[in-house]
């Protein structure tokens, strides 16, 4: 496992990283993509708020992956 004076991830931990980033920005696109196809104001709002949640969740566990490389 990771220590104080070794910032790399071990291969388990990468994976679980990798699987999660490829989950984040897939859900992404999918309520970009509803909401873009959504005439609703309401659900088409929501779609959007999820989107960005979905992206911002992206940013922050590839830039936590990128910090541990």
């Amino acid at each position: 496992m990771a220590n104080g004076n070794n910032k790399q991830l071990e291969t388990p931990n990468l994976k679980v990283l990798s699987d999660q980033i490829g989950y984040e920005s897939l859900m992404n696109k999918k309520f970009s993509e509803y909401a873009s196809q959504c005439g609703d104001t309401q659900l088409k709002n929501l779609f959007n708020e999820s989107a960005q949640v979905h992206k911002q969740n992206f940013t922050n566990l590839k830039n936590y992956l990128d910090s541990h490389q």
